[in-house]
């Protein structure tokens, strides 16, 4: 062996040394790699896996963190008068849930309203099913179900929704229900397989006015209404 090589063999000997003693050596009981996945969803970093659910529509953000009370008696100003008892069902609300705006929530309710409308129309079930309770969705499933087995189609186009009120507002246990009023206009026929109308008028406008009402539990993180009851006042 000459010179060189000694000299190469203890160059890499030292060198090994030096790394072992920077980079440390495995004993069974280092922690396991961070998850990418999990600090994605401790940090909020959305995932590009996951699809969004359709019907969300009705939803309730917290307030701003600086938002101050209003006063008593201007608190539900625009909605109601105080101590009516649609502005005493609103206190009992936002006493259970401090997150709950009624502006807001009447925002959604419009959308959900027209939403909820045109997708009976077409039959849309998977929409309806993320808008619906479960006792109302097999009311509006057996109609759909109905026209169906007539082979008959309904057409149905928004002109206008002219109003959204409230017109009620009830804390039962936890689930808060608000009902509201939509006065609204529409084109709406039902077609036999021909193409004939069987209901409806295809060249008048109706004026419609319904009377739902949404439930949600004040207690669930699902910040999501749904319908629980309809009624018409036509």
């Amino acid at each position: 062996m000459d010179i060189y090589t000694i000299i190469f063999l203890a160059l890499a000997v030292f060198i090994f040394l030096r790394l072992r003693s920077v980079l440390g050596q495995r004993t069974g009981n280092e922690r396991p790699p961070f998850d990418r996945t999990a600090r994605n969803a401790l940090g909020g970093a959305p995932d590009k896996n996951v699809v969004t659910m359709p019907g969300k529509v009705i939803d309730q953000p917290p307030l701003a963190p600086t938002a101050e009370p209003a006063p008593p008696s201007d608190r539900w100003k625009g909605l109601t008068e105080p101590g009516t008892a649609l502005a005493q069902g609103l206190d009992a609300i936002v006493d259970k849930d401090s997150t709950f705006d009624p502006r807001h929530f009447l925002s959604g309710a419009r959308g959900a309203y027209e939403m909820i409308v045109l997708a009976f129309a077409n039959g849309d079930r998977r929409s309806l099913r993320d808008l619906l309770s479960s006792d109302v969705y097999e009311s509006f499933d057996a109609a759909i179900r109905e026209r169906e087995k007539n082979e008959q189609k309904t057409e149905t186009r928004f002109v206008s929704i002219d109003k959204a009120e409230l017109v009620g507002a009830e804390l039962r246990d936890r689930t808060a229900q608000l009902t509201v009023r939509f006065v609204s206009q529409m084109i709406s026929v039902t077609r036999d397989k021909a193409g004939n109308i069987v209901d409806g008028n295809a060249d008048k406008v109706a004026d419609i006015t319904d009377i739902w009402t949404f439930a949600r539990d004040t207690t669930s993180r699902d910040p999501n209404w749904k319908l629980v009851g309809t009624g018409s006042a036509n």
